[in-house]
């Protein structure tokens, strides 16, 4: 049975693809074909890539990133630099792990194959970087970074691509929820340190590294919001007004980053449910009300729709990864409305850094999750949705979360 699965699998591009056919490569000799099998095998299983995933990842608080993140004569960025030599190695194995121990024929997707050997041509590049001594060598390791940073911004499309390719060999989509938190949130992780050693190149004003010394969360909603409404409106022809209330003046040290992954993800959800579920009268269509709790432990964002609500019977499906919500679709009129957004990719593409694919609400949530805090929906079926964001201060009373 399990060998029909994995012959039948292959009709559905679940191997990778054989390299293009030279004249007369039928004929390749057997000690050829027999180095050549030998070099993938060598690629895929490294020993040093085993030595690496044994050792564990050091993660920071904020905090120490914060204020390692200053010095009078510079050396903090040589020090930064060898955090990270040492430290990314470590966690981009612990991941490539992740991707051997996936079932083999979600492993063989050539999709996923591709974002599992990204991570070992990473490893490398990491790995071969010689010891940074000097300012010359951690400017050419900047350098490595942000090709890194560059080659690797796909890899959340790419992932629910790949599962979208062989969701019919996925019987139960929640047996990958541990592989995808773990993926996404270490992915969040690397390229957060990343970004922040970056940054302590440039001086901006109220910024240390990717850490904000005083952030407002009303102007960073308002960033986004203009954001989502323009794509609201290019879709929709109009988009619903937003009211900000709550502490709108407050300003506190805080890393916008997940924000600038979770807000536009979560307006764009709002606005669509709110145009979906009066399309009869898109100019005259309800509000959306964004509210900013500050304490002492959190920042609380609660974003309120009109927008009809979410079914009982969906209500625990939105936070959970889909691949397989075409065919639903087609069965459940309902998911071709408001819940399209929530559960599938009918997205146009520009939509920011998640967009479509069934990866926004569950990639929020595990971001939120990463960063001690926690994405909650109740829905008030037959009139809208409240969605309660919370994410721990980075200085507060509560114990502070690593990254």
């Amino acid at each position: 049975e399990m060998l029909r699965r994995v012959l039948g699998g292959r009709r559905g591009g679940a191997l990778p693809p054989r390299p293009p056919a030279r004249a007369a490569a039928d004929q390749t000799p057997p000690d050829l074909a027999r180095e050549r099998s030998k070099a993938v095998t060598s690629f895929y299983h490294q020993p040093a890539i085993d030595i690496a995933a044994e050792k564990p990842s050091v993660r920071l608080t904020p905090t120490t990133m914060l204020y390692s993140g200053r010095s009078q004569d510079g050396s903090h960025i040589l020090k930064s630099a060898r955090y990270l030599q040492q430290e990314l190695p470590v966690r981009i194995a612990h991941r490539i792990k992740g991707f051997r121990s996936l079932p083999f024929i979600i492993g063989c997707n050539p999709t996923i194959l591709h974002v599992h050997e990204l991570y070992i041509r990473a490893f490398q590049k990491l790995s071969e970087f010689p010891p940074i001594q000097a300012q010359g060598d951690e400017a050419r390791y900047c350098a490595l970074l942000r090709q890194l940073l560059e080659d690797h911004k796909d890899v959340v499309t790419l992932l629910a691509e790949g599962l979208r390719e062989c969701r019919r060999h996925i019987q139960d989509e929640r047996l990958l929820r541990p592989f995808l938190d773990k993926t996404l949130t270490s992915r969040l992780g690397m390229r957060m340190l990343a970004a922040h050693h970056l940054a302590l190149h440039e001086d901006k004003p109220d910024f240390v590294g990717i850490i904000c010394t005083r952030l407002s969360p009303k102007k960073l909603i308002e960033k986004w919001v203009d954001f989502a409404r323009r794509l609201c409106e290019h879709q929709y022809g109009n988009a619903p007004r937003v009211r900000i209330n709550g502490h709108v003046a407050a300003r506190f040290p805080f890393i916008p980053l997940p924000l600038d992954y979770v807000l536009p993800e979560l307006l764009k959800n709002a606005m669509r449910a709110t145009m979906e579920s009066h399309l009869d009268t898109p100019y005259n269509v309800p509000d959306i009300v964004v509210t900013i709790a500050n304490n002492d432990i959190d920042l609380v964002i609660r974003i309120s729709d009109r927008g009809g609500g979410i079914p009982h019977d969906l209500l625990d499906k939105v936070t959970e990864y889909h691949f397989s919500t075409a065919e639903a679709s087609a069965q459940d009129p309902r998911l071709g409305g408001p819940f399209r957004n929530l559960l599938d990719l009918s997205n146009s593409g520009q939509a920011g850094p998640m967009h479509g694919f069934g990866f926004g609400l569950p990639t929020s949530r595990a971001y939120a999750e990463y960063l001690g805090g926690s994405l909650c929906l109740q829905s008030l079926q037959g009139v809208g949705t409240d969605v309660y964001l919370r994410l721990r201060h980075i200085d507060g009373k509560g114990e502070s979360f690593r990254i």
